[in-house]
């Protein structure tokens, strides 16, 4: 490890190589997220290697993984990060965010539930408003630490629905939606009265659902189930959400999610959709942010900018307004 005299050496920005490095496991992808060359990086490395005296990064098949002390020293780092940007925040709220002009990376990790035309109306908005900036949008899985990942850096926005979001989180509410049935026009539910249409005929079914968002925990639907004491038959689960709607179209299975996805569907396939038996509360999307980008302007700007579209989506009729029990079956 570095003697006392190399402390010297380091400076901020090198620690900002280095959880970079660690995270995305590869010098040049590090260089993209850095705003700087594969060349630079690469030096940079050197120095680390030298200071740690560690190599930090290992050769794995095609591509690199971090050593055993690299993910030791992750934490620190972005803690270490997490500080300065706490010490130096009240200047960086001073400086203005110029966005015609910034070649900021931005990276959002989202789920697909929301509305198909969500995130493509995004990424024209920000083409328009800030051009020179880059965005990466991750899909919202399982397998995906977003709470990690924002705590990190990784990420600088998770944009999704929770019945209770993490509670260490900053939180934007996005908008809400009505939970409703989405089902083929060959089943049952299609042409039952609303009457007829029960809550235990709802349960006995059988049910498409998306993979969870959370490993070894349910998604909100299954979760307000629970908290009623019953649960339903879910007979095909998906991490392909956007492919349930054609599943559903060719089946008797019963897709539960919010209206605003359902919508984008009823004219192009053969499926109907069906007020829900079950009582939820509405499905709420938010947009979520770490203390480590709380206070940075560029941030900022960007969770203001995907509030704008969300805003401006259910002006103009792109997003319904949910619609409520007492209309029934759609």
């Amino acid at each position: 490890m570095a003697q006392r005299g190399d402390f010297d050496k380091i400076e901020l920005h090198l620690i900002r190589v280095l959880q970079t490095l660690i995270t995305e496991r590869s010098v040049s992808r590090a260089a993209v997220r850095l705003n700087s060359t594969q060349p630079a990086v690469s030096a940079q490395l050197k120095r680390l290697r030298a200071l740690t005296g560690d190599p930090l990064l290992v050769r794995a098949g095609n591509g690199m993984t971090p050593t055993e002390t690299a993910l030791q020293l992750l934490d620190p780092a972005s803690r270490l990060l997490q500080d300065a940007d706490r010490l130096f925040s009240p200047h960086s709220r001073q400086r203005a965010f110029e966005p015609v002009h910034s070649g900021l990376t931005f990276r959002i990790a989202a789920s697909d539930y929301l509305d198909p035309l969500f995130l493509p109306e995004l990424v024209a908005h920000l083409q328009r408003e800030a051009p020179r900036t880059r965005l990466e949008l991750l899909p919202l899985s399982g397998a995906f630490d977003y709470r990690r990942s924002l705590a990190q850096g990784a990420v600088d926005l998770v944009i999704g629905n929770w019945l209770e979001p993490p509670g260490e989180l900053h939180l934007g509410r996005l908008m809400s939606d009505e939970i409703v049935c989405l089902v083929g026009e060959d089943h049952p539910a299609a042409r039952l009265s609303a009457r007829a249409w029960t809550a235990e005929r709802y349960l006995e079914c059988q049910h498409v659902a998306p993979t969870p968002l959370h490993a070894n925990a349910p998604g909100v639907i299954d979760e307000h189930l629970a908290s009623l004491g019953v649960r339903r038959d879910i007979v095909v689960r998906s991490a392909h959400f956007s492919l349930i709607p054609l599943m559903v179209a060719q089946s008797l299975l019963v897709l539960t999610t919010g209206r605003l996805f359902c919508s984008r569907y009823v004219d192009s396939l053969p499926v109907r959709i069906v007020r829900c038996p079950v009582a939820f509360p509405p499905l709420t999307y938010y947009q979520l942010w770490h203390d480590l980008t709380h206070a940075s302007a560029a941030n900022r700007w960007l969770r203001e900018q995907v509030r704008e579209v969300a805003r401006n989506l259910s002006g103009h009729g792109m997003l319904q307004r949910p619609r409520t029990r007492s209309e029934g079956k759609a």
